[in-house]
């Protein structure tokens, strides 16, 4: 887990992982400008990171709001998820995980 300013990227799967807020945001739309540019920063960091130690043919990046939207935790969180040409799931997009 690395700790960014007051966000921190959690690995969930294999490569893939969460950028959550340490400050309670119950989605997405709760954030602050500061926590979004934060987010952004973050992002960039953990795709330069995932690009050098995986190279992914590509990314699922996705945010749930609501549970009618698939978020089951209600605490604002990204999910950053490498694709593989060759995985089962490829070209199935963000539903499928």
């Amino acid at each position: 887990m690395k700790s960014v300013c007051s966000f921190k990227f959690h690995d969930v799967l294999i490569g893939s992982g969460l950028i959550v807020p340490i400050s309670h945001r119950e989605n997405v739309f709760d954030l602050t400008e500061d926590e979004w540019n934060t987010t952004f920063s973050l992002f960039k960091e953990v795709k330069a990171l995932l690009d050098e130690n995986l190279s992914p043919d590509g990314y699922n990046i996705g945010w749930n709001s609501s549970s009618y939207a698939g978020q089951h935790i209600m605490h604002a969180h990204l999910h950053v998820i490498p694709s593989f040409k060759d995985e089962p799931y490829a070209g199935k997009g963000i539903r499928y995980w």
